[in-house]
């Protein structure tokens, strides 16, 4: 087995995994995608697929249950999410299982891109409303597979206090704290719904201005839904926050949890914690201003 720490995915090592494992593909030109994510490489394969190849050991677990469950998932939900084709084995050259998806047309949201923020934070909020209506038995609980999405907030405390710490007068601590505590106060008290986990910008395809697809499921799961409400402070604002919100049948202490999350991810990327990304540094700050300055839906 190859040194797992130094695993370089290129182009050369696809080839080779599809050649051997699916040779009914194995002509279809194969080329890096621009934005693969952080947790996989991520490559054209041919027009119409894409392979996915997880980047470490701990994003490994993840596979067999994106093979096992969106195709249940894709076909009670209102918007498009990737299908997979086929699973890859591991190798001696490649440690890990990896995938073979659908490919789903579509450019990475973002503000320029986005015709109507309202009715972009609609369309979500009733994706998500119609993800956790979709019945969960037998789903995965949260766990280490999904870094603990739809688990109870408390498990990044210790994370998030340590981020505060270094940040120092950097920020505002008291204020900042005091979101978090507020976070904190509460539990998910129902049974558990199904969660997309990662909820965020590059995960969300646009068509024509419009919300198409939501992508990159690593992070699924049953339980608390607070985790995908973080991008009502990581994209929406005021009157697009609001609509995101009616859009969602979940109450103030929920928000207040997936307020928690945006703050979590956003202290320890400023304080520059391990495994956090350099490259989302600048969007971090803005993250945390937004949700210490604007508490409260109601102002």
């Amino acid at each position: 087995m190859p040194n797992i720490d130094k695993i370089h995915i290129t182009v050369s090592l696809v080839r080779q995994l599809i050649a051997a494992q699916f040779p009914q593909w194995a002509d279809l030109p194969i080329k890096p995608i621009e934005y693969g994510g952080w947790d996989n490489r991520t490559f054209h394969l041919g027009e119409h697929m894409l392979v996915r190849m997880p980047s470490a050991a701990e994003y490994a677990a993840k596979v067999v249950i994106e093979q096992q469950w969106l195709p249940k998932l894709a076909t009670l939900l209102p918007l498009k999410i990737p299908v997979p084709l086929a699973m890859g084995n591991p190798t001696n050259e490649y440690p890990w299982h990896w995938s073979v998806y659908q490919w789903i047309d579509g450019e990475i949201a973002s503000l320029e891109r986005i015709a109507d923020m309202c009715t972009f934070a609609t369309d979500l909020g009733q994706f998500l409303s119609a993800l956790q209506r979709i019945d969960p038995t037998g789903g995965p609980m949260a766990g280490p597979h999904n870094f603990y999405r739809g688990g109870p907030l408390k498990t990044y405390d210790s994370e998030t206090r340590q981020a505060i710490a270094i940040l120092g007068n950097q920020i505002d601590a008291h204020a900042v704290t005091a979101v978090w505590d507020e976070a904190l106060a509460s539990t998910w008290d129902r049974s558990p719904v199904w969660v997309h986990g990662d909820i965020a910008v590059g995960n969300l395809l646009v068509k024509n201005g419009q919300l198409y697809a939501v992508i990159d499921w690593g992070g699924l799961g049953v339980g608390d839904p607070a985790c995908d409400l973080a991008i009502a402070w990581t994209l929406f604002t005021e009157k697009s926050r609001d609509a995101f919100r009616a859009a969602l049948a979940l109450d103030n202490d929920t928000f207040a949890r997936g307020r928690g999350w945006a703050l979590w991810k956003a202290l320890i990327i400023c304080a520059g914690l391990p495994g956090t990304n350099p490259l989302e540094v600048e969007k971090s700050w803005r993250v945390i201003d937004e949700v210490y300055l604007f508490r409260c839906f109601n102002r």
